[in-house]
């Protein structure tokens, strides 16, 4: 059922008024309350027009079983993760559906270290959620919600203190931001001006019915492309309604595949930052464009599977300075360890600030790859057999079943799994060769579909 609500370690999300009514998300706080204890929980959201009534749903939850909720308001998700850490609250919660369309929302559960909670802690909250039976306190002891003030001051100065601000505010850059009717649209263009940025906003109401895409992938952006050349300005960025993911349109008004925002910042990080010889950590579906990075360098690339608390545990495991997800997600742990579309933008201005480049110079020198990512969608009870059947397929060939199947051939890799957040199997393959590429995905699909 297309509709199903999706629970799992990217949170729970569904349609709301389907599959994720207020009733579930109040059951969902509650759960998440007891499993973290009284005390303190950060709650953030985004711009959709249900996350306001999803909200207050949160707070009865949280407030039934003794915590105090803490309202960051409408802010970008990294900001949610990093107020958790730095205010020492007992966990955070994210009301956001990120890249899904506008009838969709979600609960995302982040811990007291300021991280996602792994598979482990995640099942155990499911288990209480499953139980539905919550310590449930007296009249006298519940706790009154509070907003927080200037919530996004920290995080973003945390941000300006990374990089080189006084060399980007130097170059005085003219910037076309798309922050697609979400928080981007909110916290943007205060963001860069206080970076020395002219901004030109598109899509750039914060009211939470979205323009376009949720997602930002390329063929989304005709817009911001348009702005960009119109306006001349040096470069272009475009986020997802919750500000964790980021794609650059470079100054002719070309939108980059997601995937270059992480590139760049790699290659800022490891030559600006002491990332040389330290591991980087991507997930299974980054393409080899980093790899030829990291061998420049002298870095070890690790992957993980999908999932950016899996990338950002290792990160921390290891003391990893940079990483993060194909989908144009920039993790620096020096920020904080998580998807971050504004240290990303900050990371890629600080790049074009010290070289004196434009984005497209800095494009052609990076290592040429082509990707194709699609989808198709499917039960979620059909992965299970679509999986085997293609580890048969593919039985001469070495399979890493870490997510999915994936399968390096050296020039070329393919990459199939169930998402994490939809009822869909993601495909990604990657080559040398655009024609290859594409009817190596074409070859999948059809498996996938037979």
């Amino acid at each position: 059922m297309k509709d199903a609500l999706k629970v799992g370690i990217s949170g729970v999300r569904g349609v709301v008024g389907r599959s994720l009514t207020p009733q579930i998300v109040t059951s969902f706080a509650q759960a998440f309350g007891t499993f973290a204890g009284r005390g303190t929980i950060i709650v953030g959201r985004d711009t959709r027009p249900t996350g306001s009534i999803l909200e207050h749903a949160v707070i009865a939850g949280l407030q039934s079983v003794g915590c105090k909720p803490l309202l960051a308001g409408v802010v970008p998700t990294p900001t949610v993760l990093y107020l958790t850490r730095k205010l020492r609250a007992r966990g955070g919660i994210c009301i956001t559906a990120s890249h899904n369309p506008v009838e969709w929302n979600a609960l995302k559960f982040v811990g007291a270290d300021g991280l996602f909670l792994g598979p482990v802690h995640a099942e155990e909250l499911f288990d209480i959620y499953h139980q539905q039976d919550f310590p449930m306190v007296e009249e006298g002891d519940l706790r009154s919600s509070a907003p927080i003030d200037d919530p996004t001051n920290g995080h973003f100065d945390k941000v300006f203190n990374y990089v080189d601000a006084a060399a980007i505010r130097e170059r005085a850059f003219t910037v076309a931001v798309d922050g697609c009717n979400g928080v981007g649209a909110e916290h943007s263009k205060a963001f860069l001006e206080a970076l020395g940025c002219t901004v030109v906003m598109v899509h750039g109401e914060s009211h939470g019915r979205f323009e376009r895409k949720a997602e930002p992938t390329p063929e989304s952006l005709t817009a911001l492309s348009k702005a960009v050349i119109e306006s001349g300005a040096d470069i272009g960025f475009a986020q997802d309604p919750d500000g964790d993911r980021l794609t650059i349109v470079d100054e002719q008004g070309t939108a980059l595949n997601e995937e270059m925002t992480l590139a760049m910042a790699v290659k800022q990080v490891i030559e600006h930052h002491d990332g040389a010889g330290k591991p980087i950590v991507l997930n299974l579906s980054v393409g080899k464009t980093i790899d030829a990075i990291a061998r420049e360098h002298g870095s070890e690339i690790v992957r993980t599977r999908i999932g950016e608390i899996h990338v950002s545990s290792r990160m921390v495991e290891l003391g990893s300075p940079i990483g993060g997800e194909s989908n144009g997600g920039v993790i620096i742990p020096g920020i904080h360890p998580c998807r971050d579309s504004f240290g990303g933008m900050a990371i890629v201005l600080e790049r074009l600030a010290l070289t004196g480049k434009t984005p497209s110079a800095l494009r052609a020198e990076l290592p040429r790859f082509h990707m194709i990512r699609d989808k198709i969608r499917v039960r979620g009870d059909r992965a299970p057999a679509l999986l085997r059947m293609l580890r048969k397929h593919y039985a001469a060939q070495e399979i890493n079943t870490l997510d999915g199947v994936h399968i390096d051939f050296g020039d070329h890799w393919l990459h199939v799994r169930p998402s994490n957040t939809e009822p869909v199997m993601r495909v990604a393959v990657e080559s040398v060769d655009a024609a290859h590429a594409r009817s190596l995905c074409d070859e999948l699909l059809a498996l996938l579909d037979s």
